[in-house]
């Protein structure tokens, strides 16, 4: 299908655009380039594409891709070539306008319940923990999970956890949690598994707004000691 990519079916109207496996900033800017080439030029009965790390998964009206194609195509392939036909152009673009956000984080024990235990796995003080986790942008790779549920990475490698192997059946809103290299907002109470080191008090989702979710793919976030 490509050079650097491949179209894999997703049912009948969704196919996933794979450019890779990795959870790289490279694959990331040129997955949201092309989400952005798609939706600024769409094809006859596309609805919406929603980029991922490393792919994009592309969702179609597949009645109107049969009506609108003047071939006897499948409508997978009839998809597939107009995907196709982007990719060069997706590689050109630029037109993101990428953000920085600071978030100010509660670190006391109330708010990162797991923080003293995680400090501890990386063999480091407390001070030191939080010290190296906010000294770094974290970049926006994905949204996903929950409604503006912002997958955000790469952690530094000495602060890196394992999930928990006893996911909490409710995590507090605005927990700032550690699962791997990643990290990320819960936007709601939710059940979740991983590693809770602090809070924020931002509404990162707010469903009335003409922007609901605070971050985007391609945003850059800074934590704050509050």
């Amino acid at each position: 299908m490509g050079s650097g990519f491949k179209i894999v079916p997703l049912g009948l109207d969704a196919v996933s655009v794979e450019f890779g496996d990795a959870i790289s900033i490279d694959l990331n800017e040129r997955v949201i380039a092309f989400a952005d080439a798609i939706s600024a030029d769409p094809f006859p009965g596309f609805v919406e594409a929603f980029p991922a790390y490393s792919s994009v998964t592309v969702v179609f009206d597949p009645r109107v891709v049969r009506r609108t194609s003047t071939t006897t195509e499948t409508v997978v392939d009839s998809v597939s070539k107009a995907l196709s036909e982007r990719v060069d152009a997706a590689a050109s673009r630029s037109s993101y306008e990428r953000r920085i956000l600071e978030i100010q984080v509660d670190f006391s024990p109330s708010a990162g319940p797991d923080l003293p235990e995680c400090a501890k796995r990386s063999g480091l003080s407390i001070a030191d923990f939080i010290r190296i986790f906010t000294a770094r942008e974290y970049r926006v790779f994905m949204l996903g999970f929950l409604p503006g549920f912002a997958y955000m990475g790469i952690v530094d490698k000495e602060l890196e956890q394992p999930r928990r192997p006893d996911p909490r059946s409710r995590i507090e809103k605005g927990s700032v949690g550690i699962a791997g290299r990643q990290t990320g907002i819960y936007p709601l109470a939710s059940p979740g598994g991983w590693q809770i080191v602090g809070r924020t008090y931002v509404e990162m989702f707010l469903p009335r707004s003409d922007r609901p979710a605070l971050l985007a793919p391609g945003d850059r976030v800074r934590f704050i000691q509050s």
